[in-house]
């Protein structure tokens, strides 16, 4: 069971949750400025931001002689108080375990990372529990309270499920039930990508845009999207997965069970795949076919330049149905984006329907460590924030 925390963050009401939250992205921010951006009246945020200040989740700062616009009086901001919480956030792949320790601002305090010698349930759940324990230490400790886990593939938020995780093996898995029970900590779980998505949200890219997308290429080809302030999950919690847009007709085999799959032509596995078969080497590394296609071997470039078309297919078809105000791209496959930007971009462009074409593409590259911090970001929403569409 989840150890209780004495006088936590005191969100009783949906204005509660808006104040903190725009102070927490925006802030510091006067409470003039916090009513301006939220719609509140003035009063609504004194008597939101009130028991906060109480809580010591956000402070007044001293004024510095502003004066509050129409006011008459010094416009004291808010401001969050980092320290007051701690939460930790595990980002689980093939490999290993990536862990950190954030403050309420998602900033990392901590890391640690463990190798995975098997997926067994059992084996991860305990270097989950390990490395958790291996992360907080002294007041970090005392501070923490949530864990927040971003793992790949069909992840059930509301319930902790692992529906299915391909590169794990895993179906069914009630992983936050396992990991409460054993770290004593609440966990929310989520999709890795969308863990990521919500780190941008508040933290990145995608402070202050109404809309935006996340794609993500490596291991897998990933999207969340944010509209309306919210992450869009749909009806099966699957929305956004763009990887599985079919995108060429009678294409590769997908281990979705699908054909023609963005993920199954342009995945680093899929690539690696295509450029042994055109170069008849079946002992090709990944990072030679890179350094060779960046050395002008044309059919190797010809490999890279159909995953950026197939890539360009699912931004496009992405950004018509939604028409976000930017896509930021990242993931580990962003390393040798160079050999296939130019035609993710042509592709992007003949097929974006008039203006949606006009949308942002902004190249971000990621370590896993703010994998990571996207889980622990994910905490820190769970504390008072319905973040669903």
């Amino acid at each position: 069971m989840p150890r209780s925390a004495p006088a936590r963050a005191p969100i009783t009401s949906p204005a509660a949750a808006t104040v903190f939250t725009t102070v927490l992205t925006e802030g510091p921010v006067s409470r003039v400025d916090v009513a301006r951006r939220t719609g509140l009246s003035a009063a609504a945020v004194t008597k939101a931001a009130r028991p906060f200040i109480e809580a010591g989740y956000l402070e007044e700062l001293a004024s510095e002689g502003r004066t509050a616009p129409g006011a008459g009086r010094p416009a004291n901001p808010l401001a969050i108080r980092p320290d007051r919480e701690y939460f930790v956030g595990v980002k689980i792949t093939g490999d290993d375990l990536i862990g950190v320790v954030t403050d309420l601002r998602a900033d990392v305090r901590a890391g640690a990372h463990h190798a995975l010698a098997s997926h067994d349930v059992g084996h991860v759940v305990q270097a989950l529990a390990d490395l958790v324990g291996e992360l907080l230490t002294g007041t970090l400790r005392e501070r923490a309270y949530c864990l927040g886990i971003a793992v790949s593939g069909d992840v059930d938020r509301a319930s902790g499920v692992v529906r299915y995780s391909p590169f794990l093996g895993w179906r069914d898995v009630p992983l936050a039930e396992l990991l409460e029970e054993a770290t004593g900590l609440t966990v929310t779980l989520e999709n890795d990508v969308k863990a990521l998505a919500v780190a941008e949200q508040w933290f990145g890219e995608g402070v202050g845009a109404s809309s935006f997308a996340l794609v993500t290429v490596g291991t897998g080809i990933g999207s969340a999207l944010v509209v309306n302030g919210g992450l869009v999950r749909g009806a099966h919690g699957v929305a956004g997965e763009i990887g599985h847009v079919p995108v060429a007709d009678g294409g590769p085999s997908c281990h979705c069970g699908g054909q023609g799959c963005v993920e199954a032509i342009a995945s680093t596995e899929a690539i690696l795949t295509r450029a042994r078969q055109v170069t008849g080497e079946p002992g090709l590394s990944m990072d030679d076919a890179v350094t060779r296609a960046r050395g002008g071997d044309e059919p190797l470039r010809e490999v890279f330049a159909g995953a950026g078309h197939a890539i360009g297919l699912g931004l496009a078809a992405l950004v018509n149905l939604f028409g976000p105000e930017r896509v930021v791209v990242s993931g580990e496959g962003v390393a040798t984006y160079d050999l296939f930007e130019d035609q993710i971009r042509r592709t992007f462009a003949v097929q974006a329907f008039g203006s949606a074409a006009r949308c942002g593409l902004v190249i971000r590259p990621l370590p896993f460590e703010e994998w990571a911090r996207g889980a622990a970001a994910v905490a820190v929403q769970s504390l008072f924030a319905s973040d669903s569409v």
